[in-house]
């Protein structure tokens, strides 16, 4: 039985944390009909996307399997952070239009406090630091 070093074992836990993150985005989009417009598919791409890349990081973490990963992280974060722009404008707009006499400055609590959960997008992004978090100083990126 191999014999596996607490770095070793930290990249393992952290990798598998991010696919289970990605695993449970999915289910939970399932559960709250997030596919009734195009942009609502994009967090199911990237969950997608980002558990095939640790799935291939894990059972092969050669260099480039790793810069890879270390790349459709970043990709899996910039797409979180437009979800959350995303949530926040939708919020925005349905303040605005149900209360038109708020400013800009008056709209923006409801906003945050709105149906679109800001936050949820940006469980995506935690998914994105982890697994980048995985491959710091990993010997894979050595060869």
């Amino acid at each position: 039985m191999e014999v596996l070093s607490v770095e070793q074992r930290l990249r393992r836990f952290l990798l598998g944390v991010t696919a289970a993150i990605f695993i449970g985005t999915v289910l939970e989009l399932i559960l709250v009909d997030h596919y009734e417009e195009t942009l609502q598919y994009i967090p199911f791409f990237l969950s997608g996307l980002g558990f095939i890349a640790v799935l291939i990081a894990w059972i092969s973490p050669s260099r480039k399997n790793l810069m890879i990963l270390r790349w459709v992280m970043v990709l899996v974060a910039l797409g979180s952070l437009y979800g959350i722009y995303l949530h926040f404008s939708g919020n925005l707009g349905f303040t605005r239009e149900i209360n038109p006499s708020f400013s800009l400055s008056e709209s923006i609590w409801p906003a945050l406090k709105g149906a679109n959960p800001l936050i949820a997008p940006g469980i995506l992004f935690l998914a994105g630091i982890l697994g980048i978090a995985a491959t710091y100083r990993h010997p894979g990126l050595k060869e």
